[in-house]
């Protein structure tokens, strides 16, 4: 995967769109899978939306928190030229990319939110459904044409290589599919245990997040936040509100009982990532500590409480 991203960045696609239209497709095509496999076998429709917050959680909270605490977060260019030419156009991708971000951002704000008002009520209908993946449908029309856009102003175009990256990509997705219908059959069996049924929303959560968590840590590595940043936000989006409003289209969506506190971390880290990114440029480390301290409290409001 890491592989054919790379691909697709030398292809055309800047950081910060390759971490918001691409990469969330291929760490989060599990959630998605697991959302149609559940409503194919009728599962428990608490249980998607368990899956649905676990995942926007950790990746709000611990997967940005880790990188913070472990190497730089900053999106300040680090670019050098000769007589500052290269550095001038560093510092203006930086800020493209800071920009960028910080609307991505906000329609974190808007879909949590959104999310957070239909299920007041105890649960999301059909109706909420079509309306959620309305959302998603027209955000992401957005960036396409975007990104259409940039390529026409600076004359550039796709590379033909591209459709070979995806249909590989789709290659993968398929594996995903049968290795994630076979391990939703398998739990379903189990009633006893941590590793059962009655978890399998937060077990499904977790495991869907280790791939996205990886491609994270490797893009840290690498020094390259903006695609961390934007990867794991986007991520969010295919949870919410793609994953909820395609699996309250098959039959409505009960609430968790710590929906309130989900919905309430999700609005708080957002809120904390575009304070740090707006005035600050980056996520300090002190901030990556009470993240990661934050998700804690998540699971001990969820689990252990």
């Amino acid at each position: 995967m890491i592989w054919r991203l790379e691909s697709l960045a030398e292809g055309g696609l800047e950081g910060t769109v390759l971490g918001t239209l691409v990469m969330p497709y291929c760490s989060g095509i599990g959630n998605l899978i697991f959302a149609f496999v559940m409503g194919k076998q009728g599962g428990s429709a608490t249980e998607v939306m368990t899956n649905c917050v676990v995942n926007n959680v950790t990746n709000l909270t611990l997967i940005l928190g880790l990188p913070a605490i472990f190497w730089s977060m900053s999106l300040a260019s680090q670019k050098k030229g000769k007589g500052g030419k290269g550095n001038k156009q560093g510092q203006t991708a930086s800020q493209l990319n800071r920009l960028s971000l910080l609307l991505t951002l906000v329609a974190v704000l808007f879909f949590t939110g959104a999310t957070w008002i239909m299920g007041r009520d105890g649960k999301i209908d059909f109706t909420d459904g079509l309306i959620l993946v309305g959302l998603f449908l027209f955000w992401q029309c957005f960036h396409v044409f975007d990104v259409m856009k940039t390529n026409v102003r600076q004359n550039r175009s796709f590379d033909v290589i591209m459709l070979v990256d995806l249909a590989l990509l789709a290659v993968g997705a398929y594996a995903v599919y049968i290795s994630t219908d076979w391990l939703v059959a398998w739990v379903s069996k189990i009633h006893t245990g941590f590793i059962s049924a009655k978890y399998i929303g937060w077990l499904s959560g977790w495991l869907m997040v280790v791939p996205n968590g990886m491609l994270a840590l490797y893009y840290a590595w690498t020094k390259r936040p903006e695609v961390v940043y934007t990867s794991q936000v986007g991520d969010g989006h295919i949870c919410i509100p793609l994953c909820v409003g395609i699996f309250a289209l098959y039959k409505p969506i009960v609430m968790p009982a710590f929906f309130q506190t989900g919905m309430l971390l999700l609005i708080g880290a957002a809120l904390t990532h575009m304070f740090f990114i707006a005035f600050f440029n980056q996520l300090p480390r002190l901030m990556g500590m009470a993240l990661t301290a934050a998700y804690g409290y998540f699971l001990y409001k969820g689990l252990l409480k």
